[in-house]
């Protein structure tokens, strides 16, 4: 049916997927047989395979980056050859003995031996991005779209221990939610001389927010988005994410999740008028009003406030009405 009746086989999915999904955790047969029948709905509300995904991916990957790696490929690689010839130069006349015949072939087999490892190194794996709520995540979905980027919809339950399944099957992909992090992609660039204020800046408004909003552990950073309407948002690496959830699945309530990793970041926009407002007047008397309000607003777009943070919002949004109408 998926290759013949593609457009039924769609059309069905959404309401098989749940029992494939469950079928490909519970039975490793089944599991390796439906690999290539699995599809999911992305962004534009097309379906469309892993592979395809990963394939788009892997086109849509920026000649600049590939050429900055490059560049750092043979920086590092001059480094070593200079190292190398010091080192030379400097154990001349103090070489060791050769070493004897037995001693060259066990350093060849710890050699093959290493090279014999299979797994896919971290930074070599595909990331395929994901959402689990798009009203809740809508800010992301647009800042993804944006930037030319694309993600699977990913809203059942069995869809998280699934994606877990996939990357033990797949190892050269990992799932990340579109929240956990704000790559390059999202990012004007910055020269070099910029760096070193968006460092003060970070400095500054983590003293300031923690300060505030009274979370010593608040992890804050300044970057320049691309869209400038944007004014703050919250990320949460996806290991201490799963863990959260894992935590909540198993009502382990009274165990500290920050333990397993890092909390959550706000992220500021320094190309937004209310974060250079704040930057630049710290002691104004509306500037902890704004900062309480662009760590709520930034919060909405990632997870539901809780009730005394509602109320705390609302009444807070009330007063900064209240200034515009004096």
């Amino acid at each position: 049916m998926y290759k013949v009746e593609r457009e039924s086989y769609e059309k069905f999915w959404e309401d098989i997927s749940p029992f494939i999904k469950f079928g490909c955790l519970k039975d490793e047969k089944f599991s390796d047989k439906m690999k290539d029948f699995i599809i999911f709905r992305n962004l534009e509300g097309k379906y469309i395979s892993l592979d395809e995904y990963v394939e788009a991916a892997k086109a849509k990957a920026p000649d600049d980056k590939k050429d900055d790696k490059a560049k750092d490929d043979d920086t590092k690689a001059d480094v070593v050859e200079e190292k190398a010839e010091e080192e030379s130069a400097t154990d001349e006349n103090s070489k060791p003995e050769a070493a004897s015949e037995g001693d060259v072939v066990d350093s060849s087999s710890e050699v093959v031996e290493d090279g014999e490892d299979g797994e896919v190194k971290e930074e070599d794996k595909v990331t395929v991005y994901y959402v689990t709520d798009e009203k809740q995540q809508s800010q992301y979905i647009n800042m993804f779209k944006e930037a030319g980027k694309d993600a699977f919809i990913l809203n059942h339950n069995i869809d998280q221990p699934f994606i877990t399944h996939v990357e033990y099957k797949s190892q050269n992909v990992k799932f990340q939610r579109i929240d956990a992090e704000l790559t390059e992609d999202f990012k004007d660039e910055t020269k070099k001389k910029d760096k070193k204020a968006l460092k003060n800046n970070t400095d500054a408004m983590t003293k300031l927010f923690r300060k505030v909003l009274g979370k010593e552990k608040l992890e804050v950073k300044v970057e320049r988005l691309k869209n400038d309407r944007v004014s703050s948002v919250i990320t949460l690496s996806e290991e201490s994410r799963r863990m959260q959830d894992m935590m909540r699945m198993y009502n382990m309530s009274g165990m500290d999740a920050g333990s397993f990793g890092d909390g959550e970041t706000l992220v500021l926009n320094a190309n937004h008028e209310l974060v250079q407002y704040i930057i630049t007047n710290e002691n104004s008397e509306h500037t902890s009003m704004i900062c309480e309000q662009l760590y709520d607003l930034a919060l909405l777009g990632y997870k539901p406030l809780e009730p005394e943070a509602m109320t705390k919002f609302i009444q807070r949004s009330n007063d900064v009405m209240m200034l515009l109408a004096k």
